[in-house]
């Protein structure tokens, strides 16, 4: 169970972190990610402000620095469950009212107000077709948080985390309108700068980006390209 510390002695001060007993069964690594959630100020804040997920505040981040999601524009959320992303964007572009939101993902979603939920793998052949007819046609701008499963390889878990990057990448140049936007989440590690330089050759502008909501010990890093030349 979670206890809190208590007083240190030093005037009156208090740690109130929580810390969390091994329990039987437990990994030390399953035991350190709980302790560690539970300790998250952006958990804590998700929690507070309706969010399904901390990821919610690095996008939050991110369009605040880029101004990329505005009223009345079409956003397609890959991988979007649990749902993080999707209920940002559906509070920018003003959802259904104005703007369009469409959540993708191989997973069941619950509902979230405002946002067009499809059960879908990206990659399927029909894909695109079906995309741009939930959206009434091409999309602004293209969000991916997705990442694969790990297996605890670093090497081989960036190589792959890569693959669905550029899987998503090249997905995106076919269902966005010119002009467009998108932003995508990678891991630092060298081979990303590939992608950034492919993504410099589709776009006007690509760069990297960390929002603060991105834990500091965390290799994920994002990638924004804006002004897709179509």
């Amino acid at each position: 169970m979670p206890k809190q510390r208590g007083s240190d002695g030093r005037g009156g001060q208090r740690d109130l972190s929580v810390r969390v007993r091994s329990a039987k069964g437990r990994k030390t690594s399953s035991t350190l990610w709980l302790q560690r959630q539970l300790n998250d100020p952006y958990v804590k804040m998700a929690k507070r402000d309706g969010y399904r997920s901390r990821a919610a505040y690095k996008l939050l981040e991110l369009d605040d620095k880029f101004q990329l999601l505005k009223p009345g524009q079409k956003v397609l959320d890959l991988g979007a469950a649990p749902g993080g992303w999707s209920q940002v964007a559906v509070q920018r572009v003003k959802a259904p009212e104005h703007g369009t939101v469409l959540g993708l993902d191989i997973l069941a979603m619950l509902p979230i107000p405002g946002a067009t939920l499809m059960q879908l793998d990206f990659m399927a052949d029909d894909a695109p077709e079906k995309i741009r007819e939930a959206l009434g046609g091409p999309a602004d701008i293209v969000l991916s948080d997705m990442a694969p499963n790990t297996i605890g390889h670093a090497a081989t878990d960036h190589i792959r985390i890569l693959a669905m990057v550029e899987a998503a990448a090249l997905f995106a140049t076919e269902v966005l309108k010119p002009g467009g936007s998108f932003i995508c989440k990678v891991r630092q590690g060298g081979m990303e700068g590939q992608l950034l330089t492919q993504l410099k050759q589709q776009f006007t502008k690509a760069t990297h980006a960390k929002p603060k909501a991105s834990r500091a010990d965390s290799a994920e890093t994002f990638l924004v390209a804006t002004g897709f030349k179509g």
